[in-house]
C-alpha cells in the first residue's frame, strides 16, 4: 500500500499549467513544509516535500491556494528520480495529490500574519462574487456558481 498523508503550509504559490491536446487538463506543483513532531539539536524544524495534482484537484489548487495556506493532502509517494546535466542520477520523491482541503479557517490564516493568502478568495482572473450572508445563519450562494461547486 502507498499513501500519505500530510499537513503543512504552502511555501510558494503554486504553478499551474495545462496539458496540450484536444482535452486540456490542469497540472499543478506546489511544495508543503510540514512541521516536525520532534526536534534534535541542529536538524530543521520542517520537511519540505515536492506535490503533484491534475484534473479538478489541480484547478482548486490554482483557484484557492496560495503560500502561506495550510492544507491536509492525501495522495502516493512516486519516485521522481532523473540524471542530471553532468550526468549523474538525482533521487528525489514526489507526492501525486488525490485529496486535498483546507486545514484551518479563513479566520486563523489571516491571524498568522502575512503570509500570502487573502482570505480563500481567488486572486485575480474570472472569480465568481462572494457569497453574502442572508442573516438567518446560512449563505446566499451566487447565480452562476453552480458548475464550480463540488457537488450537485
Amino acid at each position: 500500500m502507498n499513501k500519505v498523508i500530510l499537513m503543512g503550509r504552502l511555501t510558494r504559490d503554486p504553478e499551474v499549467r495545462y496539458s496540450q491536446g484536444t482535452t486540456q487538463t490542469a497540472v499543478a506543483r506546489f511544495s508543503i513544509a510540514v512541521d516536525r513532531r520532534f526536534k534534535r539539536d541542529g536538524e530543521p524544524d520542517a520537511d519540505f516535500f515536492n506535490c503533484t495534482a491534475f484534473g479538478r484537484q489541480a484547478e482548486f489548487i490554482e483557484r484557492y491556494l496560495r503560500k502561506g495556506v495550510k492544507v491536509v493532502t492525501s495522495g502516493r509517494i512516486q519516485n521522481d528520480n532523473y540524471t542530471n546535466k553532468d550526468g549523474q542520477m538525482v533521487y528525489s520523491v514526489r507526492v501525486m495529490v488525490e485529496e486535498i482541503e483546507f486545514a484551518e479557517s479563513k479566520n486563523a490564516s489571516a491571524n498568522n500574519g502575512d503570509n500570502g493568502y487573502n482570505g480563500g478568495g481567488y486572486m485575480g482572473g474570472n472569480s465568481a462574487p462572494a457569497p453574502s450572508g442572508a442573516g438567518d445563519g446560512f449563505m446566499n450562494i451566487p447565480d452562476g456558481i453552480d458548475e464550480e461547486l463540488p457537488f450537485n
